[in-house]
């Protein structure tokens, strides 16, 4: 036997045979790991692209519809502010059916189920308003709830200027969405008296999540300045 650098080489077929062949079906079993991962991430990634085209595809037919016109300004400030597409359904989803489809197969692959509060908010009218109307409205704010907190830092940095103030344009959006369907119940209420039922919706729905915002602006904050010292330098 051939000795090589003080260590005993084995011959063909001796004892290195069992360990290369202990080798190699480690190699397999991690290729088809990564191939099952791989296959896996090919399949989330078409279904997200399927979603996004379902979602995309819903607000095309909505700015189809001459009935909404008044909203396709609002609708696309919010676009170019880069607010999350699906968050814009769901506003929409109080007035719009293929909105709230869109929401709702969207919230179903994400496992979840759209649950109404389990005591209704005073300023949705339980006093003025018929149960089933109210219904409506607590399910509609348990959907942007929902939408909100499955992505909730990308959707909010888009609707809030700082870490006390929503942009005007969610506001003027979410008020007029609230015009509409009291219009369509045949119950009139006029924009500026929608204005604090608005603001007090989009108040509930945020609040849960003010710590989370304090910490994104203040850590914005930084690295804008630290940008700015960089530059001065």
């Amino acid at each position: 036997m051939q000795e090589f650098g003080g260590m005993e080489a084995s011959a063909p077929g001796e004892g290195g045979s069992g360990a290369s062949e202990a080798l190699s079906e480690n190699a397999k079993q991690r290729f088809a790991a990564s191939q099952q991962q791989s296959k896996q991430q090919q399949r989330e990634e078409k279904k997200a692209r399927k979603r996004d085209d379902r979602v995309a595809q819903t607000i095309r037919q909505f700015l189809g519809d001459d009935q909404y016109a008044h909203l396709f300004q609002l609708i696309s400030r919010l676009a170019a502010r880069d607010c999350p597409s699906i968050f814009i359904l769901a506003l929409l989803s109080l007035i719009h059916k293929g909105a709230r489809e869109a929401v709702e197969e969207y919230i179903a692959e994400q496992h979840m189920v759209v649950e109404p509060p389990d005591t209704h908010p005073q300023h949705l009218g339980k006093e003025t308003l018929p149960k089933e109307i109210r219904e409506i409205l607590i399910l509609w704010t348990a959907r942007l709830a929902l939408v909100l907190s499955l992505d909730t830092e990308k959707i909010l940095s888009r609707l809030m200027v700082d870490e006390g103030n929503i942009d005007g344009t969610v506001l003027q959006l979410t008020t007029f969405v609230l015009v509409d369907f009291f219009a369509n119940q045949e119950r009139p209420v006029a924009y500026d008296k929608l204005q604090p039922l608005t603001v007090k919706i989009l108040q509930d729905i945020i609040e849960p999540y003010i710590d989370v915002m304090e910490k994104y602006f203040a850590k914005l904050k930084e690295e804008t300045e630290g940008s700015k010292e960089d530059g001065e330098d």
